[in-house]
């Protein structure tokens, strides 16, 4: 193998056209001889480009609607015959077959066929099948061949024939990694669709696959490396987001920025502003409003110390007088759907505040997969998009929970979606009062809420905790009473919960001795 090796012949097929033509001109001023295909032929000789079909090649036209074209030795030769071993060299010169230094290709739109909702038979069509087999092939001889597949590589294919005349064995073996990853998570997307599409919910095989969005500086603690893959997927939130100003989002940043865009995203923007205040991928605070101001006042009063340094979130674009109050502490980050030119004014004046808008809001309901990495396997599960209305609640008490406290508890048991378990939420207007997140016991759960609240009226000089007459959830059933006499004890005065425990009878007996409206989802929102 000699280093760097020279490009002679180079073939182009490509969908995305972007940079094309500049490109291909590059390479014809650099003495490269053009070979091409369908669509990309044409657009290099309508510029003026010297172009090779590659059917005058093959000695075979293109035919059954494209789906043939380059699976031909003519091709696949070129790309993986190895040009030190002396047999391959004898079966190119006896069979015509003229190396291919260089392969360029990027695959038939698939991602984006699904994404626009197509008909199945017009998903098929947009499998690429010659498409990822030169690339394999080429980057399987990467020893002797490069192969480029994203149109952002283009300039860095010809600064390396700049630098060195042709392409190094690092820079090519870089391409192949590339190029590997690239037909992985073409395949990935075409199965995981076909798993959708089959309704096959548990495929004996799964695979997945992201682009490189930025590496980051470190992972959940400085000695860990990390970096922040995208999808593809256009679900409005951390990953889709425009940043405005500040520095890179951290790992940690960005976990807790999607916790609480998630959240927030719950609440209707038709129903009025909602703010979400998110620390360790946690909610400290949650509140609707009738402005975003009054919204964001309300979640930082129930746990200002916790919200310091934490993700603010909001289901409506961020304005001038909110933006004014958000910078009196320190905070992280700010996602919400837009800002306005007030808001990012007062920003602007806070250089390591991000400020991230979205465009939109994800879709609570929409399903989806989530997943986790266990020693030796992965967890799959489809998103929690789990939905109770009002008419599936199921009140078991003797005492019928008023208007308002049914509000709450529909407040409450939406935040609590979003608690890690277990779980309790004590909330009272449409805002949260206490959290109790995270715990191995759910009474503690519901005795640190009630402690935040009860620290959280001094601070705000109450005479009494707001969890006096609050409404309360817990995103699972209560397996004792002891859950129940400790919400009392606080001065809630109603709960919403799943139900199906083994001592419900006890646990509802024990809510009637209290004096506590219990209603009864059905569902429950465990959160680990």
């Amino acid at each position: 193998m000699s280093d760097p090796v020279a490009i002679r012949r180079a073939l182009l097929s490509v969908s995305d056209k972007t940079g094309l033509i500049d490109f291909a001109r590059a390479l014809d001023a650099r003495g490269v001889q053009i070979l091409s295909t369908g669509g990309s032929a044409k657009a290099l000789r309508d510029a003026g480009l010297s172009v090779t079909d590659v059917a005058d090649v093959t000695g075979f036209p293109e035919m059954m609607d494209g789906r043939v074209k380059t699976l031909h030795p003519a091709v696949h030769g070129g790309l993986l015959a190895l040009r030190d071993n002396a047999d391959h060299v004898a079966a190119m010169e006896e069979h015509g077959i003229g190396a291919i230094d260089l392969l360029v290709v990027n695959l038939y739109p698939f991602e984006e066929t699904v994404a626009k909702g197509a008909a199945y038979d017009d998903c098929i069509e947009n499998i690429d099948i010659g498409g990822p087999a030169m690339i394999r092939a080429a980057a399987k001889n990467h020893g002797f061949v490069t192969v480029v597949v994203d149109v952002q590589d283009y300039d860095a294919v010809l600064a390396e024939l700049d630098a060195n005349g042709g392409t190094t064995l690092p820079f090519r073996q870089r391409m192949a990694q590339t190029a590997y990853a690239r037909t992985a998570a073409y395949d990935a997307a075409v199965s995981t669709w076909m798993a959708d599409a089959i309704g096959e919910a548990t495929p004996r095989r799964r695979a997945f696959a992201g682009t490189l969005a930025q590496g980051l500086r470190y992972g959940e603690n400085p000695h860990q490396q990390a970096a922040f893959y995208v999808t593809g997927d256009a679900r409005p939130g951390v990953a889709t987001a425009q940043q405005h100003q500040g520095k890179e989002l951290s790992y940690n940043n960005i976990n807790d920025t999607d916790a609480a865009f998630e959240l927030v995203s719950e609440f209707d923007p038709a129903e009025g502003p909602a703010c979400a205040i998110i620390k360790h991928a946690n909610p400290c605070g949650v509140a609707q409003g009738a402005t975003a101001l009054e919204a964001y006042k309300r979640a930082f009063d129930c746990d200002r110390t916790s919200a310091f340094g934490g993700i603010i979130a909001l289901n409506q674009p961020l304005d001038g007088a909110t933006a004014e109050e958000i910078v009196k502490i320190f905070t992280e980050v700010v996602i919400a759907p837009d800002a306005d030119a007030d808001a990012r004014r007062i920003f602007a004046a806070k250089k390591n505040l991000r400020l991230l808008t979205t465009g939109g809001l994800p879709d609570p309901r929409a399903g989806g997969l989530t997943f986790r990495q266990v020693s030796g396997g992965m967890l799959i599960q489809g998103r929690d998009n789990g939905h109770v209305a009002r008419a599936d609640l199921r009140i078991v008490s003797d005492r019928q929970p008023s208007e308002q406290e049914l509000a709450d508890l529909m407040f409450a048991w939406t935040v609590a979606k979003h608690v890690k378990s277990n779980a309790i939420v004590y909330a009272k207007d449409l805002a949260t009062v206490g959290i109790g997140a995270g715990q191995m016991s759910r009474v503690d759960s519901t005795r640190i809420g009630r402690r935040k609240s009860e620290d959280m009226a001094q601070v705000l000089g109450l005479s009494e905790p707001l969890t006096n007459g609050a409404a309360v959830a817990s995103d699972a059933f209560f397996p004792f009473a002891d859950g129940i006499e400790a919400l009392a004890e606080a001065g809630a005065r109603a709960v919403i919960q799943p139900g199906g425990s083994m001592r419900d009878d006890e646990v509802i007996a024990a809510a009637n001795r209290l004096g506590l409206a219990m209603v009864l989802t059905g569902q429950r929102h465990f959160r680990h």
